[in-house]
């Protein structure tokens, strides 16, 4: 990794935990050329024209999330309903076969809870990080976490509302997330109380999937109408602690999105369908600091942006292997 990427990957970390996206003080000299040449060039302007009248979007990582995400919830409920015992718990806490799962952050209050190491959380977490290292860290948002499909079809219905200038969407300090892990770590050690996991949507939609409808849920549905009504994605983007901690997790993960400047227009057809869209602040114009740049960690890993793109300029990758597609 370059010097000019290594100062982006730590800008892109300071991102992740709110700071706002900034224009790059330094660009590596490849890419400068690339810049350069794009500015005014008619010929590329009528390339992007004719891409974007073109292109295809086929929504394969879209379908293929949305699959995973829901095939992996009804194996709670299968396995509840038919007491075959493959899947046992919920998605805070659970065993695969006899093996111990437990959610980072639902251990970590936990912990911080009871004052004290608990072992088989301590297996279960030490299962479920390598399994998100490997994975992409953010990637259990948007693959896993039934609010989050729940929060991406709400936007839509956000969007539309938009749209007809029936509402305008009100976007929140993201600071503010990085404040609440802290606020919901300090409850959690002063009280004894994992206050977190009382009004956390991830936990009250897994538990009420298997084990059946609550009053919670009334808490869920105030939170999408919030979200459809006053500021799209709300939860997820301004107060989730668990995003955070996946989030610091998919730092050291191979698993990214990488985007090459060379093909890229800038029509920023990507952004529009981010779900965290200040993790492609790489792709505006004049911002890309080197001729290809990993996405950062807060990156949910969605793939909308990889089936949006009309010249391929966004694409799956691990780390020191080919792409994948």
């Amino acid at each position: 990794m370059t010097d000019v990427l290594k100062h982006r990957f730590r800008e892109q970390i300071m991102v992740m935990f709110g700071r706002e996206p900034k224009k790059p003080a330094v660009i590596a000299p490849e890419a400068q050329k690339i810049h350069l040449y794009k500015r005014g060039n008619r010929d590329l302007i009528t390339e992007m024209l004719h891409a974007r009248a073109h292109a295809v979007h086929d929504n394969k990582w879209r379908n293929r999330r949305w699959a995973t995400l829901i095939i992996a919830n009804l194996l709670f409920v299968v396995s509840f309903y038919f007491d075959i015992q493959l899947l046992e718990g919920a998605l805070t806490a659970s065993r695969f076969a006899g093996f111990h799962l437990a959610d980072l952050n639902s251990a970590l209050q936990v912990m911080l809870a009871h004052k004290h190491i608990i072992t088989n959380l301590l297996i279960g977490t030490g299962t479920v990080l390598v399994l998100w290292i490997l994975l992409g860290g953010r990637a259990y948002c948007s693959w896993v976490c039934p609010y989050h499909l729940l929060a991406e079809w709400a936007e839509k219905l956000h969007l539309y509302l938009v749209k007809k200038k029936l509402v305008t969407d009100q976007t929140i300090d993201r600071r503010l997330r990085s404040v609440f892990w802290v606020i919901f770590a300090v409850l959690a050690a002063a009280t004894g109380y994992t206050v977190f996991e009382a009004i956390s949507p991830t936990g009250i939609l897994s538990r009420a999937l298997i084990y059946g409808p609550g009053l919670a849920l009334l808490w869920v549905l105030a939170l999408l109408v919030f979200e459809v009504f006053f500021s799209k994605r709300a939860w997820c983007r301004y107060a989730c602690p668990i995003g955070l901690t996946y989030g610091v997790v998919g730092i050291i993960s191979p698993l990214r999105i990488k985007y090459k400047l060379d093909g890229c227009f800038h029509e920023g057809d990507c952004r529009k369908v981010c779900l965290v869209p200040h993790v492609l602040d790489t792709v505006i114009k004049g911002r890309a600091v080197d001729v290809e740049v990993p996405i950062g960690p807060d990156c949910t890993r969605c793939g909308l942006c990889v089936d949006t793109c009309p010249t391929g300029s966004l694409t799956f990758e691990v780390k020191g292997l080919s792409k994948l597609l």
